[in-house]
């Protein structure tokens, strides 16, 4: 017996066809088939290129994930006047779930294969913010969408998992008074670095908190308002150095935060 000759078509990839042939191939203990897939089907000349393929083999089947209904009518009306066996596997679907939701479809092409993409970015961007979290490692600045810097209890790390949620590669850098920063932040483009600053009566707050949090006397010099006031003006300094935006985060909620950055990054990439 000849190979049964199977063609999956998509305007995609022809990933979720291909996945559902083989496993309903797999219900059969044999070999004897040829898969051959044909990807982005966009027009109808793409069609055609499937179906004239098929007039050269016998009892071929089309098989195909297609979302532009008059691509999906063209290859239903072709199966009327020709010997060929094909199964639309999207259409029956969408038009059961746009009755059950009330909802038209959008019929876009791709979609799946994007929430997928942006699935695998998010999840980069997080591993990202975790490896290059705390100035742990400043080579890794040159590869981040942005590198946040201010003194310690400004949110960095709150901010940088805020963002990479949202696809965004970021770092962040302590600036500890007495310290040269990391030499990276010199060297990378200005429009990457946003600075991050707080009342010196929040940063009292907050870090007094913390050291009780730690079972530690507020006595020290970490939670000091003199000391806090000498470390927002050395983290100024560097700033301005730098040539980055700063953003006061007082009383600013992560997400407040996180959209004057964004914006912040749009703007400065226009620029």
């Amino acid at each position: 017996m000849e190979k049964l000759k199977i063609y999956v078509g998509s305007d995609s990839l022809g990933e979720t066809g291909d996945s559902v042939l083989r496993a309903a191939l797999s219900q059969f203990n044999t070999s004897n088939y040829e898969i051959c897939r044909y990807p982005h089907m966009k027009e109808v000349k793409d069609i055609n290129i499937v179906l004239e393929e098929m007039k050269k083999d016998e009892n071929p089947i089309f098989i195909y994930t297609l979302v532009k209904k008059e691509l999906v009518d063209y290859i239903k009306e072709y199966e009327k006047s020709n010997n060929i066996k094909t199964l639309d596997l999207l259409s029956s679907v969408i038009d059961a779930l746009s009755d059950g939701l009330g909802m038209s479809p959008s019929y876009e092409s791709g979609v799946i294969r994007r929430l997928d993409d942006e699935y695998f970015s998010r999840i980069e961007a997080i591993e990202f913010a975790v490896k290059y979290d705390d100035g742990k490692d400043p080579r890794g600045f040159k590869d981040a969408d942005l590198v946040l810097i201010g003194v310690s209890r400004t949110s960095k790390t709150p901010l940088s998992m805020y963002l990479a949620n949202k696809g965004v590669k970021v770092a962040n850098l302590p600036l500890v008074m007495g310290m040269e920063p990391a030499e990276e932040i010199f060297q990378i483009p200005k429009n990457k670095i946003i600075g991050l600053t707080n009342s010196p009566e929040n940063l009292n707050q907050i870090r007094e908190e913390r050291l009780k949090s730690l079972g530690l006397t507020n006595s020290s010099s970490y939670a000091s308002l003199e000391k806090i006031l000498e470390e927002l003006e050395f983290a100024d300094v560097i700033m301005k150095k730098v040539g980055c935006p700063i953003i006061d985060v007082s009383n600013k909620a992560i997400e407040e935060t996180s959209e004057i950055i964004i914006t912040l990054l749009k703007k400065m990439k226009s620029n």
